[in-house]
C-alpha cells in the first residue's frame, strides 16, 4: 500500500510541475495583442519592431511612418480620450512623460496595464528604450538587431570623424528666447559624434543669447527650430547671415534643418540624422568609407 501511495504521489507532482511549466511558457509567449501608443516615438518604434499589426490606436501626433496616420486616434499626447481608450479594451497602453498622470491613474484603476517611458536624453538611452519596448511586445531579438545595426553605423561615423579637425558648432532649436542644447543630450551628441565642438555644451540650461554666439564665433550654425514653421527658421538664418564677423556667415555654413530630423529619434533615425549632419559640419566628408 505504501508503495502504491508513492506511485500515486510521483505522477501527481509531475503533473503539477508540467502544468506550471506550461503556464509559465504560455505567459512568456503571450505578449500584448492590443496596444495603444500615447507617443510618436513609441509608435515609430512599434513599427520598426514589426508589431504594428497589434497597434490598435495612437495619437494625432503619431505621423511617422505614414501608415501610423491611418490608425484610430485617441486624442493628443497630453490629453487623451479615456473613454475611447477603455472602449477599445487594450492589453497595454504605452505612454510618454507628457501624458496626463490623472488619466493614466484612471486607466490603471480600470484594470488597464500602463507602461510609461521617459524621454530618452542620449543615444544610449534611446537604444535602452527600444530594448525595453521590444521586451514588452515580445520582439526582443528584433530590437537587439535594430540596436546593433544602429550602433555599428554610429560607431563607424565616430571612428571616421575622429580623424578630422574638430569644428565649432552652434545648434539653434528655438527662438524668442534663443534656445540651444547643452551636453548630456542626444542633440549635443549629433555635434560631438559628427566631429564638432558644441559651443554651448557647458550651459546649465538651453537658454542662450546672440551675444554668446558671436563671442564663441562658431564655424557652423545649424537651425532646427522645433514647434515653428520653416519660414521662422529661414528668418533666423538671414539674421545670422547679417553678422558678417561670424565665421559661419563668411563661409556660408548656416543650415536650416527639418526639426523632425532631430527632435524624436529612434536608434534608426538617430543614425540617419547623424549621417545627414556630418557633411554639414565637414563639407569634405564622403559618405562611403575610404
Amino acid at each position: 500500500k505504501a508503495s502504491g501511495a508513492m506511485m500515486i504521489k510521483q505522477p501527481t507532482s509531475m503533473i503539477i510541475l508540467t502544468c506550471f511549466m506550461l503556464t509559465a511558457t504560455t505567459v512568456a509567449a503571450a505578449p500584448p495583442q492590443r496596444i495603444i501608443s500615447l507617443g510618436p516615438v513609441i509608435t515609430e518604434m512599434i513599427y520598426l519592431l514589426g508589431a504594428d499589426d497589434r497597434l490598435i490606436a495612437d495619437t494625432t501626433y503619431c505621423n511617422v511612418p505614414e501608415a501610423a496616420k491611418s490608425k484610430p486616434k485617441i486624442g493628443s499626447i497630453i490629453q487623451a480620450d479615456v473613454e475611447k481608450i477603455i472602449s477599445l479594451a487594450p492589453d497595454i497602453v504605452l505612454a510618454n512623460p507628457l501624458a496626463s498622470e490623472r488619466q493614466l491613474d484612471l486607466l490603471r484603476h480600470m484594470g488597464i496595464r500602463v507602461e510609461q517611458f521617459e524621454n530618452p536624453a542620449t543615444f544610449d538611452k534611446i537604444c535602452n528604450m527600444m530594448a525595453a519596448l521590444g521586451e514588452l511586445v515580445g520582439k526582443e531579438e528584433k530590437a537587439q538587431a535594430i540596436i546593433a545595426e544602429s550602433k555599428a553605423t554610429v560607431n563607424n561615423i565616430i571612428r571616421r570623424t575622429s580623424r578630422l579637425k574638430p569644428r565649432k558648432v552652434f545648434i539653434q532649436i528655438g527662438f524668442n528666447p534663443l534656445h540651444t542644447s547643452p551636453k548630456e543630450t542626444f542633440i549635443n551628441e549629433y555635434i560631438t559624434f559628427a566631429g564638432g565642438i558644441n559651443v554651448a555644451a557647458d550651459e546649465k540650461s538651453g537658454n542662450y543669447s546672440r551675444e554668446k554666439v558671436l563671442e564663441n564665433n562658431p564655424d557652423v550654425i545649424l537651425i532646427a527650430t522645433m514647434g515653428s514653421d520653416r519660414s521662422g527658421a529661414e528668418k533666423e538664418k538671414k539674421t545670422w547671415m547679417s553678422y558678417q564677423a561670424l565665421e559661419a556667415a563668411q563661409n556660408g555654413e548656416i543650415h536650416v534643418l527639418d526639426p523632425e530630423i532631430l527632435c524624436s529619434p529612434t536608434p534608426v533615425s538617430f543614425a540617419e540624422a547623424l549621417a545627414y549632419i556630418v557633411p554639414l559640419i565637414h563639407p569634405e566628408w564622403h559618405g562611403e568609407e575610404e
